[in-house]
């Protein structure tokens, strides 16, 4: 327990100290792809990495949204540096965020639900990467919310860190690229979305329904 109050005190506490650090720095308060992209620049060799920290604290803390941080990316950076800088920012959020769910979480889940495959240590790691590929490809689900979940399932953390990395690319080199026009059609946006959700609804169903079909067979869930 003493251990577990650490870890949550170290966290709260350098989360508060990186974001004093950029308010200290100027950061504007608007947080707008333009605003902030003019400061990144200002801030000369120094702005890449604190522009990674704004989007390891939007991932861990969720303030900020992780997409229009893509964008100011793009807008400060260019389209491949700037994905590079935010996809590792976000990727490095996101492993911060799964440590502290695993470390905090997982064994009172687990006591919780004993019986739930997703917990269990000798579940299908394959089902869970697709899961966690499937919810980075739109923009639609809680990028910390999903890794803050994972941490409690039995993935293993490089699978987790690779899915989330190659799920999440397409995506942050869209916004990279769009900047601050963010002309996305919020329609098509929607209706994947829509298309992602029914595909998670009927991918269990169907599994359980047909435990030995060739899709089960990969998955392991046999």
């Amino acid at each position: 327990m003493k251990l577990r109050i650490a870890i949550v005190l170290l966290v709260v506490l350098a989360l508060a100290g990186a974001w004093w650090l950029l308010q200290i720095l100027g950061m504007p308060p608007e947080l707008s792809p333009g605003s902030l992209a003019n400061w990144l620049k200002s801030q000369g060799t120094t702005g890449p990495l604190l522009l990674m920290l704004l989007m390891i604290i939007a991932v861990v803390v969720g303030p900020i949204p992780t997409l229009p941080v893509s964008a100011t990316a793009g807008l400060a950076f260019g389209v491949l540096k700037g994905t590079a800088i935010a996809a590792t920012g976000a990727l490095i959020g996101a492993m911060a965020a799964f440590w502290i769910a695993r470390c905090l979480g997982r064994e009172a889940i687990c006591q919780r639900f004993p019986d739930n495959p997703v917990l269990a240590r000798n579940g299908s790691q394959r089902f869970l990467t697709l899961t966690i590929l499937i919810t980075r490809l739109v923009p639609v689900f809680s990028f910390a919310l999903i890794s803050y979940a994972a941490g409690v399932t039995a993935i293993h953390a490089w699978r987790f860190a690779l899915a989330t990395l190659i799920g999440m690319l397409p995506m942050t080199l869209v916004f990279a690229g769009l900047g601050n026009t963010f002309e996305l059609n919020p329609v098509l946006t929607v209706i994947a979305g829509l298309a992602i959700l029914a595909v998670m609804v009927w991918l269990p169903w169907s599994l359980s329904r047909h435990p030995d079909s060739r899709l089960a067979r990969w998955l392991r869930l046999q």
